[in-house]
């Protein structure tokens, strides 16, 4: 298990301003998420010179802003853990689950590369990983797994390594919990004591955790880390790319792109998806990458697709001072609230995946030609808001920006619902609640719904009446994690031009590149889980490149 040599000063390897960077590298890696870290630890190992350029004035990107799981079936890691899996069974749910559009080498390179990223992880690196007891996402399609692929970071103390506190991206909104606490929580409010003194030593969890360990892994071995860095453009010149940032130019055999993905660039959303979303993940992912890639001429794949959440957006929420959100999937999975649209109707089990959520915002009303389901409510009465903290307020009673009314019918007419929809809706629902079974969308009937609900409500921990005046509901908005189409690469990581050939010495690895799940999200952590194996590729293979330029 790796320990690294425990520096005094673990920041001495990180610089500030592109005029601090080196001339020339053998690798050099855009972006400080958690695959631009992997990458450059990889390229490290196999004995290149690597560089990573930060754009933003902190480390860890969206990576750090968010949750962190990552998703690989079949580890020794979970194995260890008494969970029961097999590389079959990973295979045989992931080609249920992206088989239409991943080739069968496509899903056994993810399960072989996954395994092994882990292993790496755990042994070469500062990170510590433990399993979760989260179902896959489809309990009914053959090969899911009941617990065990979604793998969580445990907590990371920054004050073991001076200054690099500083230098983490802090969460968007999550609190400074393990993934594992907040599942164990019910949906209820964590003890402040615990928060407050984490707060206190500056512990990172969820993904601030794990971009910590790597980062400190990163400066165990030397590798240089610029921040406020950002790459304009690049040129191929004979065996090396030159680089370009604002002050000077950088030579390096390889560059690895790993700079997010486009979700907050105006331009690049317009062109490519087909409605408006609310990012919340770090709004330094303009699109960068992808614009530096198709200069040079590359290809890409998936463009429409993203890591899709439902979205609240109270109005004091922002994120680097630009406004921003939070994700809605435990409010709406939690017994006593559903999900309706501007005719007041349900359109989805609310205790869906997110991803598989968020699809629905999507759905054209034939009659209009626009969005069925925009705008969206999440609607609960009293009793839900005295149980439950909603969008990070305190609980017991409903936010201050809500819309509140003493009758469902009041409500329907402050949220411009239909006045006969809400009502109809509402009463069926309550029905159904009472009875413990959702006769629409069967709302809590299988594990993984049942896993982000309220354990200790039965029958079914997902259902309760709206039945307590007042009645209260908050817009929900389409929103992502990130966008997960891009740059098109080969098993290697490499970026590939329209012919399908590689470019040589570029690579792309996260949310710039084209997920390796084509736009699906198999379980807790794909989106971590594609960057990852890509990264863990991508830099072994640019430090070979060194070598053969």
């Amino acid at each position: 298990m790796w320990n690294g040599p425990g520096d005094e000063d673990m920041t001495s390897g990180v610089t500030v301003g592109a005029s601090a960077l080196p001339e020339t590298v053998d690798v050099l890696v855009l972006g400080s998420g958690v695959a631009g870290l992997v990458a450059a630890l990889r390229a490290a190992d196999a004995g290149a010179r690597v560089c990573v350029a930060e754009k933003a004035a902190l480390l860890g990107g969206t990576t750090s802003a968010g949750g962190g799981v990552m998703w690989a079936p079949a580890t020794e890691l979970s194995r260890s853990r008494g969970f029961q899996d097999s590389p079959a069974d990973g295979a045989e749910y992931l080609s249920a689950a992206a088989g239409h559009v991943m080739s069968e080498h496509a899903i056994d390179w993810y399960i072989r590369t996954a395994r092994a990223a882990v292993t790496y992880l755990t042994t070469r690196t500062r990170v510590r990983l433990t399993p979760l007891a989260r179902p896959d996402y489809r309990g009914e399609w053959p090969g899911a797994a009941q617990g065990g692929r979604s793998l969580d970071n445990d907590a990371f103390d920054p004050s073991d390594f001076p200054g690099l506190a500083d230098l983490l991206r802090p969460s968007s909104y999550f609190p400074p919990l393990t993934m594992a606490e907040r599942d164990g929580l019910n949906g209820r409010a964590p003890a402040p004591e615990v928060l407050a003194t984490r707060r206190k030593r500056g512990v990172r969890t969820m993904g601030g955790a794990l971009v910590g360990a790597l980062a400190a892994s990163a400066l165990d071995r030397g590798i240089h880390i610029t921040t406020e860095a950002r790459a304009t453009g690049l040129t191929r010149s004979g065996d090396h790319w030159q680089v370009a940032f604002r002050d000077t130019m950088l030579r390096a055999r390889s560059v690895v792109l790993a700079t997010g993905g486009f979700e907050w660039s105006p331009a690049l959303t317009d062109a490519f998806l087909p409605f408006s979303i609310t990012a919340i993940s770090a709004p330094s992912n303009e699109g960068d990458g992808l614009r530096m890639g198709l200069s040079t001429g590359a290809a890409v794949a998936d463009m429409t697709a993203i890591w899709g959440v439902p979205v609240i957006v109270p109005p004091s929420q922002t994120y680097d001072g630009r406004p921003s959100g939070r994700m809605g999937n435990v409010e709406m999975t939690l017994p006593g609230s559903i999900v309706v649209n501007s005719s007041g109707e349900r359109f989805v089990n609310e205790a869906l995946s997110y991803q598989d959520t968020s699809r629905m915002f999507g759905d054209t009303d034939p009659r209009t030609g626009r969005p069925r389901n925009i705008p969206a409510w999440l609607v609960f009465d009293h009793a839900y808001a005295r149980r439950y903290p909603i969008a990070g307020s305190d609980t017991g009673a409903a936010p201050g920006w809500a819309r509140t009314a003493e009758t469902v019918e009041s409500l329907a007419a402050a949220c411009r619902i239909d006045a006969a929809g809400l009502p109809a809706t509402i009463t069926e629902f309550n029905q159904d609640a009472v009875r413990g079974h959702d006769s629409r969308f069967g709302r809590g009937d299988s594990p993984q719904d049942r896993f982000l609900g309220d354990a200790t409500h039965l029958p079914n921990p997902c259902l309760a009446p709206l039945a307590e005046p007042p009645y209260s509901a908050i817009p929900l908005h389409p929103g992502v994690l990130g966008t997960s189409g891009g740059l098109r690469t080969d098993d290697d990581g490499r970026v590939l031009d329209w012919t399908g050939s590689p470019i040589a010495g570029l690579y792309a690895a996260g949310n710039v590149a084209a997920s390796v799940f084509r736009n699906n999200y198999p379980g807790g952590g794909a989106t971590i889980g594609s960057a990852v194996t890509r990264a863990f590729v991508a830099g072994a293979a640019a430090a070979v490149d060194r070598e053969t330029a």
